[in-house]
């Protein structure tokens, strides 16, 4: 609910009560007396979806060029005609005024001291996350992170055809993750100066997780646009759709710090365009969801000039987005091939071997956008030796790769009773 008060120009008093009995809506006025040119003070209670309907009509008759108009939250309006009143004019729709949308995404948009702090504080517990392999800490430092406001606000800053809005934004999204990344290297350098100095950083699951991502990333960064955008036009608090949006840009930004720390070129280069990916998608799907949601500038050159920018932005975006998914379905189709290689050559292990195949391994070597495989190693509980040479053989014959085969033997000896077992392998 919303609460527009309205300092009534001298001489609009008799136009402004005739434009608000015509649309149908409670309101109250009163005099003005400081004899600043106000000849009265409206006050108009409102449901959010009414707001932007009530301020044209008032900026039409001239209120906005010599007077105020003042838009304020209400927790509660108790009134049984309000509620009545309101009971069949209900609408499915929740939207804010493009006033209060302009306003929020210029708040949001400003890069403040706490913004660059807050982003310090998540890139580093990020990366400590990472290096530790824990999803927990991770989820943490997504929490803090303050990413949402700036990409709200160039997405609105578009479709409103505020091109200064639009370009803070954007400044401060490149501000913001530079800041990220620039934190998460200064910390894992210290963290390889002072206790690791070698790391194989994709044998972190935390990481590998970020650098071969394959497609459903995408689905990730438009999910958290869309979110972000609806969570910011329904006036809602942005706070925990801030979360998803960090899912998709701080891991990301804080790998690439690791990958540079650790002059790791696979590491930095896959994790750098799962976060340009991200940080695209984002922006996209925040324009075409808040565009969804008829935004539009008042004046008709306004809202020609307001269209031209949205379709050549968000087609600028669309561009890069599908230039860069394409490695990202690099990475998908070589997870996949991957996937049917490993499934045939342990069809081919089992039979080969004679006796129980225990476990297979793969061991791949990582490339920038895709990995090979490189070896395999082979528990097997069988007396058949010899089996590293056949079974090279054996899977070159089936796929045509030639692997490092490993077979590691592997026996077992248990008690008659009950007390306990013994266990020894060669």
């Amino acid at each position: 609910m919303r609460l527009i008060q309205t300092l009534v120009p001298e001489g609009k008093r008799e136009v402004v009560i005739e434009v608000i009995e015509e649309a149908e809506v409670d309101y109250a006025m009163t005099s003005e007396t400081s004899e600043q040119g106000y000849s009265d003070i409206l006050y108009i209670p409102t449901e959010a979806d009414d707001v932007e309907g009530i301020l044209d009509e008032l900026r039409d008759i001239g209120v906005e060029r010599e007077g105020y108009m003042l838009v304020t939250d209400v927790e509660t309006i108790v009134s049984e005609q309000f509620e009545e009143q309101n009971e069949d004019d209900e609408s499915d729709d929740e939207r804010i005024s493009r006033e209060e949308l302009s306003t929020k995404a210029h708040n949001l948009s400003r890069s403040t001291t706490n913004y660059i702090i807050f982003t310090v504080v998540s890139a580093v517990v990020a990366t400590a996350g990472l290096l530790e392999d824990s999803a927990a800490i991770v989820v943490g430092s997504m929490v803090i992170a303050p990413l949402i406001g700036p990409a709200m606000a160039s997405c609105v800053g578009t479709v409103i055809n505020d091109d200064e809005l639009f370009w803070e934004g954007i400044r401060s999204q490149t501000l913001g993750i530079f800041v990220a990344v620039l934190s998460a290297t200064l910390f894992a350098f210290s963290y390889r100066l002072l206790l690791v100095s070698e790391l194989d950083l994709l044998l972190i699951q935390q990481v590998a997780e970020r650098v071969h991502p394959g497609l459903l990333a995408l689905a990730v960064a438009l999910g958290a646009g869309v979110a972000g955008a609806l969570s910011l036009t329904s006036g809602a608090d942005e706070a925990l759709v801030g979360v998803m949006i960090a899912v998709a840009l701080m891991p990301p930004a804080a790998s690439v710090g690791l990958g540079i720390a650790y002059a790791d070129p696979v590491v930095a280069g896959g994790a750098g365009v799962l976060v340009l990916v991200n940080v695209l998608s984002i922006n996209a799907a925040g324009i075409v969801t808040i565009w969804s949601k008829r935004y539009r500038p008042t004046h008709w050159f306004e809202e020609r000039q307001a269209r031209r920018d949205t379709i050549r932005r968000f087609a600028a975006f669309v561009l890069v987005i599908l230039i860069l998914t394409s490695f990202l379905a690099v990475s998908s189709l070589d997870a996949r091939d991957n996937a049917v290689f490993e499934t045939t050559v342990q069809t081919e292990i089992e039979s080969s071997v004679d006796g129980n195949v225990l476990a297979v391994e793969f061991d791949y070597q990582p490339r920038l956008l895709s990995q090979s495989q490189s070896g395999v190693v082979v528990h097997v509980n069988s007396q058949q030796r010899g089996l590293a040479d056949d079974l090279q053989t054996a899977i070159e014959a089936e796929t045509g790769e030639r692997l490092n085969v490993t077979v590691v033997y592997e026996d077992t000896e248990h008690s008659d009773g009950s007390s306990g077992s013994s266990g020894g392998g060669q």
